[in-house]
């Protein structure tokens, strides 16, 4: 079997859903044959059901230890913290979450200091991606959060209005925060080649169908509280689309194909800055960098509402003591 690297692939939290399917998919599409799993419960099982699996150009660790886990890692994916549970928002897991993610931070630092990528994907995870960038010492563009689960999300609920493939959903795309206050955009967005905003607008119909603009407003509600959908069908949290969209993210890093979802980077622009929060970008070897934003005036009103939550979520974790104020982070992390 050929590997993209022979790099150490972290996985944090691998003994959960989430990290469990994140190792098989990481072998499946071939990333790397040095595999590390971490827990603070034992990931064994997951290592004993891989081997079961006959992924045998695979070397698998798992270990309850960190600086076992982290010595020499140079990708990390991250799932570690609480899951969300039914009737719980992604900000009940903020305090929480931001201590995991600075310890997250804090052993990438001291067993790690030369990893290339890490992708973080708790939640909240504009959160928990800025306190592990903060307390990590890596630079701004070797860190990423899972944003492009809500694109994906917006590609799914337009295909199925339209009956269409997901295919002829081009450029659906989510900014800002990972969560209700997320900024839903259409302006970019093309159904079969006919822009949405056409479509909302009356001018357009795709399939026979078109989409009022009550609809639309109903469908932004709708992928904003998709992940809460998730619990109430499965009654348990996503695992397999955060697991496969993360590893596709690593993917990237390791040079493999390109992710062009957006990710959860972090904004220093003169209109958003010290948050990080799901921008146009792309992840390639040499990391994440964002694109300009292009939206309407509205677009743009919804994503700076966006912003300043993420900012007030900020300043609490700086209030709990996880983070320091914002003109310290330099103190921590030289690289902001």
């Amino acid at each position: 079997m050929e590997f993209l690297t022979n790099d150490k692939l972290l996985i944090v939290g691998a003994a959960g859903m989430i990290g469990s399917n994140m190792t098989q998919t990481a072998i499946m599409l071939g990333l790397t044959k040095n595999i590390c799993l971490y827990d603070v419960f034992s990931a064994e099982g997951v290592a004993e059901e891989m081997r079961q699996s006959g992924f045998d150009d695979v070397d698998i660790v798992a270990t309850t230890d960190p600086k076992e886990a982290f010595t020499d890692a140079k990708y990390i994916i991250s799932s570690g913290g609480a899951p969300r549970k039914e009737g719980m928002t992604r900000e009940d897991l903020l305090e929480g979450n931001s201590k995991a993610a600075k310890e997250l931070g804090d052993n990438i630092k001291k067993y790690c200091p030369n990893a290339k990528f890490c992708v973080v994907i708790f939640n909240p995870a504009d959160i928990t991606g800025l306190v592990t960038l903060v307390h990590s010492g890596l630079k701004p563009n070797q860190v990423a959060t899972l944003a492009g689960l809500d694109s994906t999300r917006l590609k799914g609920a337009l295909a199925k209005h339209f009956g269409v493939s997901q295919a002829l959903i081009k450029n659906a795309y989510t900014y800002g925060g990972h969560g209700e206050k997320m900024a839903v955009f259409a302006s970019p967005t093309t159904v079969d080649g006919v822009k949405l905003l056409d479509i909302i607008a009356g001018k357009a119909k795709v399939n026979g169908k078109g989409l009022t603009p009550d609809e639309w407003k109903q469908m932004q509600v709708e992928v904003t509280k998709g992940g809460a959908k998730i619990i109430e069908l499965r009654r348990r949290s996503s695992f397999q689309s955060p697991a496969y969209l993360a590893v596709k993210m690593i993917e990237a890093a390791m040079g493999g194909e390109e992710f062009n979802y957006p990710a959860g980077t972090y904004a220093d622009t003169s209109r958003y800055n010290h948050v990080m929060m799901a921008m146009p970008s792309r992840i390639t070897s040499d990391g994440v960098y964002t694109k300009p934003v292009i939206g309407t005036a509205k677009e743009f009103a919804t994503l700076d509402a966006s912003y300043e939550h993420l900012q007030s979520m900020r300043d609490q974790v700086i209030k709990m003591g996880v983070l320091p104020e914002v003109e310290k982070w330099s103190e921590l992390n030289p690289n902001l």
